[in-house]
């Protein structure tokens, strides 16, 4: 059994049995295949982390991610915008603009937004539907590649941004030293993600809707604050992170527990004309978390 990535022990033990595959889809982030992970969730009775018992291989995540895409999020570009306005105020309430590096910045939808507040950007992208989209559409500049392969420079970036980003790193702690050293004096360190110590999180259990196969951590305020710690970062902000999406998405989604109430949400939706419009439900259940080097 593995240590924990967060506190470094091994006081893991059972938590949840949702072990199972991908499906058809594969590892892409709008699946709606909740409560199934590629191996069984273990926690940590230190720190309260949980990861997957197993971990996939390096390999079948670079070739899986090398591969994702989705045409829904492209589809909710207005919401994602809005998603990405409200992370960079709070980057911005923390430092000043200046260069901003997103990691895994999927379709380049903060980066264009940084881009028009005044930031100089660059992105890193392993998937290719997500990096072509970037590039070509947006005129971004992105790199293809994974984190551990794409070389950056020292002492650089004002703002470094890993959204929905560290829950998927087999080794979120390397990924963390690495930002580390691309910041520059005064930068700082967004991230966004999942928080599974959070209310809805306990209560859903392993039906919760962050239970997908794309994660192999579960982090709680708690232990992402001991992982930061241990490598040298200092948590400057929490707060949580609702993200911005039309109703008839978030209702599609309902599909994953029960897609005939899905589909009659979504008709009600658009019959209503409600579809369409921009929805941001804060269920405390994903956090934002800013951190700067010790």
């Amino acid at each position: 059994m593995p240590e924990c990535v967060a506190c470094g022990g091994s006081a893991l033990r059972p938590h949840l049995r949702v072990a199972g595959e991908a499906g058809p889809q594969g590892l892409i982030p709008t699946t709606d295949q909740f409560g199934t992970a590629l191996s069984d969730i273990v926690r940590c009775t230190a720190c309260g982390h949980m990861q997957l018992e197993v971990f996939p291989s390096e390999e079948r995540l670079s070739e899986a991610y090398g591969e994702a895409a989705s045409e829904d999020s492209l589809a909710e570009e207005e919401g994602q915008r809005e998603t990405a306005r409200r992370l960079l105020e709070r980057v911005e309430g923390r430092t000043a603009r200046g260069t901003l590096l997103d990691l895994g910045c999927w379709t380049g939808f903060l980066l264009d937004e940084a881009r028009w507040r005044g930031w100089k950007v660059l992105g890193v992208e392993p998937s290719e539907f997500a990096f072509s989209f970037a590039i070509e559409t947006l005129g971004l500049e992105v790199r293809h590649a994974g984190l551990a392969d794409v070389e950056l420079p020292a002492d650089h970036f004002q703002a470094v941004v890993m959204a929905d980003v560290i829950e998927h790193l087999i080794d979120p702690g390397a990924a963390l030293d690495r930002v580390s050293a691309t910041l520059a004096p005064g930068g700082v360190l967004c991230l966004v993600l999942p928080d599974a110590g959070s209310r809805v999180a306990r209560v859903l259990g392993p039906r919760w809707w962050s239970v997908i196969p794309t994660h192999v951590h579960y982090f709680t305020r708690r232990s992402l604050a001991t992982l930061l710690r241990r490598h040298g970062f200092e948590v400057r902000e929490v707060a949580t992170a609702p993200k911005v999406f039309s109703v008839g998405y978030y209702l599609q989604r309902t599909a994953g527990y029960s897609p005939p109430l899905g589909r009659a949400l979504v008709t009600g939706a658009r019959r209503a004309g409600l579809s369409e419009r921009l929805w941001a439900p804060d269920f405390r259940d994903r956090m934002l978390v800013i951190a700067a080097p010790r």
